[in-house]
């Protein structure tokens, strides 16, 4: 030890830095969870009583979907099998080097979720190959996933950086069918995520080579894992290498800090202090990548430190079925934005009692969590239990919230 004392700029960098993994999200969403149990929140009240019937009902939806419980990870690739169809079947086959298919998955899996945050109530996707009508997140995973057979990004089955970063709305819009009949919330800010993304593989060819790949990423991380590879360190490598391309929000010493927003109920001894990590789509995009890693030979361990998802299919679950109730009866008609404190409590919630959950669904099935982590309770499971449930509860399935979008978020 010299003795001495980091500068103001460093302890911001490394406070910036603590929020930059998974443990974060539930040390932080935990805090929100604790003020929850004790009746002090502003926005929502806590009810688990009503825990074990919701977990019945996601159970219910389980054996419903998957009968033999033989769930498979939540992930970018259950929407490209949508309609009983296995698109990514026949690409697989053509590439003989488990390497080179697995730069190719990554390409596809990271463009397709960066595409993805919500579609909105009225678009729809119409498959030309198969004559499917598809809408939601379904409907986004066809369109990018036959967007990146098209070469669209660079070339069939890549993502390169330079064509990533001179992309232009007219060829996002006519990938997606988007018209004025067919409109897609966040179209404008989903291209420019596509061209920080094009800026910052270019940026980096430590890691994504020169030209910047995308899939470059696959080896990167390949490397790291010398065969096993903790979940955590997927997510915490996508928030280092991807951090800058988000829209600009909170900062830290420097540092953007993305899927990042402020609560009075969290607090920390540094310049953090209020705020809580989520990074919804990193950790969708985390889990997204686990199926390529594994189909590569690359064992992902601990999957559980990954938390369950903060949107509004999940969000949902839990104020349709009452364990979440807002103490305001006029808050789900109020138009909200992500960084507002109703929004952030809720996700906040989510990720906690998605834990929760998780354990009695487990338990009513009779599985531990080694068989049946997370990643399968949110894809059998609590995603389309609250797809299910606002299904039952509102026309077209709208969330219980009236949540306004930039299509990086939600």
């Amino acid at each position: 030890m010299n003795g001495r004392r980091a500068a103001p700029g460093e302890r911001d960098e490394a406070a910036a830095s603590s929020l930059l993994t998974a443990a974060a999200i539930r040390a932080r969403c935990g805090q929100v969870m604790a003020a929850a149990e004790a009746g002090r929140l502003t926005h929502f009240a806590y009810h688990p009583e009503r825990l074990e019937a919701a977990a019945s009902y996601v159970v219910e939806t389980i054996r419903g979907r998957y009968p033999d419980l033989a769930v498979p990870y939540h992930s970018r690739w259950r929407h490209f099998e949508a309609g009983g169809v296995d698109r990514w079947a026949a690409p697989r086959a053509m590439f003989s080097d488990a390497a080179e298919r697995g730069r190719a998955s990554f390409d596809l899996a990271i463009v397709s979720v960066l595409l993805d945050a919500g579609a909105g109530e009225h678009w729809r996707y119409r498959e030309a190959a198969t004559g499917q009508t598809v809408a939601r997140s379904e409907g986004l995973g066809i369109a990018s996933f036959r967007m990146v057979e098209a070469g669209a990004f660079g070339a069939p089955w890549r993502a390169d950086a330079a064509a990533l970063a001179a992309l232009d709305v007219a060829t996002v819009a006519a990938g997606f069918q988007v018209a004025a009949d067919n409109p897609l919330v966040g179209l404008d800010g989903r291209v420019a995520l596509m061209r920080r993304l094009g800026a910052a593989v270019a940026g980096n060819p430590a890691v994504f080579g020169t030209p910047g790949r995308v899939g470059h990423l696959f080896d990167h991380l390949a490397r790291a894992g010398s065969g096993t590879l903790p979940a955590a360190t997927v997510l915490e490598t996508l928030l280092q290498v991807f951090g800058a391309i988000w829209p600009s929000r909170l900062t830290l010493g420097g540092i953007a800090l993305g899927d990042v927003w402020r609560h009075p109920a969290v607090h920390a001894p540094d310049a953090s202090d209020g705020y809580v990590p989520f990074h919804k789509l990193s950790q969708w995009l985390a889990y997204s990548l686990l199926e390529p890693l594994e189909d590569a030979g690359v064992t992902v361990t601990d999957l559980d430190a990954l938390t369950g998802l903060p949107e509004y299919r999940n969000g949902g679950l839990l104020l349709d079925l009452g364990v979440l109730m807002p103490h305001d009866p006029a808050l789900p008609r109020t138009p909200l934005g992500a960084g507002d404190e109703p929004i952030v409590e809720w996700r906040a919630l989510t990720v906690m009692i998605l834990d929760r959950l998780a354990t009695r669904v487990r338990a009513q099935l009779g599985l531990d969590a080694r068989h049946f982590p997370l990643a399968k309770v949110l894809e059998g499971g609590t995603w389309a239990a609250g797809r299910r449930i606002a299904a039952e509860k509102r026309p077209g399935g709208t969330p219980p919230l009236t949540i306004q979008s930039d299509g990086t978020v939600f």
